[in-house]
């Protein structure tokens, strides 16, 4: 009745919300703060807070003169409380592999083994084991895994063979998928799950046909193994690294990366290729790589000519083709020394003919 009184009057008639002017403009934010509270919630995983961990550190050089004076056989660097990153002495091996130790909450990981298997010179079983936390009256169990089947990856396996807790997974492409649990090898990832700490194995072959590399969710730290590092990238089947290489930039692409840790420094600090063989790197580079390096190798390998390139930290080259070319060369050359000595004999029977036609 008041409603028709007033329009009766001429007054306007108040819609129910009018004592209300700005409830469209309310119900907009709460709409928006909800999208962005999903959105959040979606994004967390990529940035979550990642474990801080030091790469301050100065690997040992090595020596011109290693039994004059041999460095330590091992050199251990303490990432954080959870993580180490072990190298082996390049007076014991001249590759100076890297060895990495994960520890979570129920067990431990060990990525590599190194290339020496006399525990005498290279005491990596023991080193490893002692830095393993005390779970009752033993150590934390160990999970034994590879990037790939090369014997500087897998040389010391015999050191942890028999001790009790230790599980090692193969190197071969079908211990590697049934091992690490692959069902659509090579277009699907894997986990590990250490106790309040996943990690996550993808496959990137190419330098050989099962070699994977490792995500550490908890540091955000990729290990690449000999398919990404400072050096020579030693590729066996050009195709298959450049799908690595995509597989591997659009698995991290959303993902945080503290640093990517290969398997090997082969760089000095000018971008030079350290000597082959060399068991002294007097100005070596830092280990670590960026996130960003990494993005750019599928563009660098769809550039590669198939033989050898150079692109930044990159050094590119086919093992198979080089190998072609050895051989080539050698047959080359056992060509033309075949040739001398046809040439040479060819010179002594003539001189002979000369000399016995005077006599």
């Amino acid at each position: 009745m008041q409603a028709r009184a007033a329009s009766e009057r001429g007054s306007p008639v108040r819609p129910p919300c009018a004592g209300f002017p700005h409830v469209a403009e309310v119900r907009m934010k709460l709409a928006l703060s909800l999208l962005l509270a999903i959105g959040w919630l979606l994004a967390a995983p990529a940035l979550a807070q990642l474990a801080p961990g030091s790469m301050d550190v100065q690997w040992d050089r090595g020596a011109t003169d290693c039994d004059a004076h041999p460095p330590r056989p091992l050199q251990v660097h303490r990432y954080n409380e959870r993580t180490y990153i072990l190298r082996e002495s390049l007076c014991q091996t001249y590759e100076g592999p890297f060895v990495y130790l994960l520890i979570g909450t129920k067990r431990a990981l060990l990525i590599d083994t190194g290339d020496v298997a006399d525990a005498r010179k290279m005491p990596l079983a023991s080193t490893v084991v002692a830095l393993l936390p005390q779970v009752g009256a033993s150590r934390m169990p160990l999970l034994v895994v590879h990037t790939h089947s090369h014997l500087d990856h897998r040389g010391g396996d015999a050191q942890f063979a028999s001790l009790p807790d230790v599980s090692i997974v193969g190197t071969g492409l079908a211990q590697v998928v049934s091992g690490f649990g692959f069902r659509h090898w090579p277009d699907d990832v894997a986990q590990i799950d250490l106790g309040d700490r996943i990690v996550d194995v993808i496959p990137t072959q190419g330098h050989t046909d099962s070699h994977v590399s490792f995500y550490d969710r908890v540091n955000g730290l990729a290990f690449t193994g000999d398919f990404f590092l400072p050096g020579r990238l030693v590729i066996g089947d050009a195709a298959a690294s450049r799908a690595s290489a995509g597989r591997m930039a659009a698995f991290l692409h959303d993902l945080p990366v503290s640093h990517v840790l290969g398997g090997h420094i082969e760089l000095d600090r000018q971008g030079n290729t350290e000597p082959m063989g060399a068991s002294f790197h007097p100005d070596e580079r830092p280990l670590q790589l960026g996130k960003d390096e990494l993005m750019t190798l599928p563009a660098v390998l769809a550039g590669f000519n198939g033989f050898y390139g150079r692109s930044g930290v990159f050094v590119m080259y086919s093992q198979t083709r080089m190998l072609q070319l050895v051989g080539a060369t050698g047959v080359l050359l056992l060509i033309v020394i075949a040739l001398g000595i046809r040439s040479l004999l060819r010179r002594r029977r003539r001189q002979r003919a000369l000399l016995a036609g005077e006599a």
